[in-house]
């Protein structure tokens, strides 16, 4: 009975990752939906400067959400090892500090950014009155960071305990709330980008909710600690949110690098870059959703030190990401002169070239960005979460910046794509590499009291 809701420690470890990379993936389809929803009403208001305020805006909370998601990871991780471990007191009580310190971290985070607004949106690059309207939409949406934090630790605690489904349902139900409140806000009460901007205020607070009352209601998954209790549970946690967090960090770095080299290209470039960008997360959500998916399969089973079907699970993470690949990529190559004409791009032209390249050999590539997502889900779960930062920030970085100079020089505007995604297959190699030692060196350590104990006794034998 004590591991009663350590559900993936038994059953089919390919369908338990296939189950929880769909639903967590809807889940992110929905935030991938609301945002283009709140850019297609802003910008039927027709003003330029007011989508442009949302671009800088979207920047400056990209990095505020980065503390959410790490101490998210963090977690995530820390319960579903207790649950695994069949300690369900200590998985409560760790989903509880969890919260508390993310809390406490995220109010003084937002007051910083916050009252910082100006400097920041500027050093993005917005002035004039682009700037004023950043600031203001920033102003009303920044103090909610605490409550976006509880979203996502209230959905990695879901996670963590198998309830994928709830998970999924409370995005979605914030989602659903964003876009209906959107129309509302923005043209019926001409509040324009603050109704824009309250709407997700609004989304925000129904995602926290519908995350955190099954945790309470359901689970029965938070455990009031002492506060010797609440101490010691600090280190544990900012052990993986602090490398988590700047994990996160390390994509825009190389994005942006991309962006600037294939700005060069001209206009032409940019919009079929910008057209891939859209691509890739409605073609790929189930591939991004599948750290988080298998994170919690991965740690369920380390607790309970059940280390074949750890390794199972990362085996059957990377089969499901193949397939997976594949099967999309099949599907973009058929569909190819359907999105050109989604997108109202001629067939000629560097945007179709693009747009082309990606719906044939490239979208195949993303194969190896899931290799990378899977092994950051076991170096976090298996206690290497520095394994992730030092990975992500090579890839976007030693892995993308030489790799695109390079392919730029040699094939023009299609090299930057192309350089940027073999810098990923090399990085996902060492990735895989990596993540395979960690799983026989932990299978080895936790063995190693019974092989000593094994030892001794033999000694005792002979003695006798």
């Amino acid at each position: 009975m004590a591991n009663a809701q350590a559900k993936f420690l038994t059953g089919n470890l390919f369908r338990h990752v296939a189950i929880m990379s769909a639903t967590s993936s809807v889940g992110l389809m929905a935030i991938f939906l609301v945002d283009l929803v709140d850019m297609v009403f802003i910008s039927m208001l027709g003003k330029d400067e007011l989508a442009a305020a949302v671009g800088y805006a979207g920047a400056i909370l990209f990095f505020t959400s980065s503390f959410g998601i790490g101490m998210a990871i963090a977690a995530g991780a820390l319960v579903s090892r207790a649950l695994g471990a069949g300690d369900r007191q200590m998985a409560g009580r760790r989903a509880a500090t969890s919260l508390l310190y993310g809390f406490v971290f995220a109010s003084i985070f937002a007051a910083v950014v916050w009252l910082n607004l100006d400097y920041l949106a500027g050093l993005m690059g917005a002035s004039g009155k682009t700037l004023e309207l950043a600031v203001s939409y920033l102003q009303i949406i920044i103090p909610t960071l605490p409550v976006l934090l509880v979203a996502m630790v209230g959905g990695a605690i879901l996670r963590a305990h198998g309830d994928a489904r709830r998970s999924m349902m409370a995005t979605l139900f914030g989602g659903m709330a964003n876009a209906v409140l959107d129309p509302i806000l923005i043209f019926g009460l001409d509040m324009e980008l603050s109704g824009a901007a309250w709407a997700s205020v609004v989304a925000r607070f129904v995602i926290a909710f519908f995350s955190i009352y099954p945790v309470i209601k359901i689970h029965k998954g938070l455990d009031k600690p002492t506060p010797a209790q609440f101490s010691g549970d600090f280190k544990a946690i900012i052990g993986i949110a602090g490398p988590a967090i700047l994990t996160q960090l390390a994509t825009p770095i190389g994005q942006a690098y991309v962006t600037r080299t294939m700005a060069s290209y001209g206009e032409d470039a940019v919009a079929g870059m910008a057209i891939v960008a859209r691509l890739t997360p409605v073609a790929f959500g189930m591939i991004f959703a599948l750290s988080g998916a298998v994170g919690p399969i991965i740690g369920q089973n380390f607790g309970a030190g059940k280390f074949d079907r750890v390794r199972g699970a990362f085996r059957d993470g990377l089969l499901f990401t193949a397939l997976w690949v594949v099967g999309v990529s099949v599907l973009l190559f058929l569909l190819r002169d359907p999105i050109l004409a989604l997108f109202s791009v001629p067939h000629e032209g560097m945007t179709a070239t693009l747009v082309y390249l990606y719906c044939g050999p490239l979208a195949l590539a993303f194969f190896f960005n899931g290799v990378l997502f899977v092994g950051n889900a076991a170096f976090n779960n298996l206690g290497h979460p520095f394994y992730s930062t030092w990975i992500n920030w090579g890839r976007h970085t030693l892995g993308t910046i030489p790799f695109v100079w390079i392919g730029a020089a040699w094939f023009g505007a299609p090299g930057v794509l192309i350089g940027q995604a073999f810098g990923g297959i090399i990085f996902a190699a060492i990735s895989m590499l990596l993540a395979l030692r960690v799983l026989e060196v932990r299978k080895e350590t936790k063995h190693a009291p019974f092989a000593r104990q094994a030892r001794l006794m033999s000694l005792l034998h002979l003695r006798r």
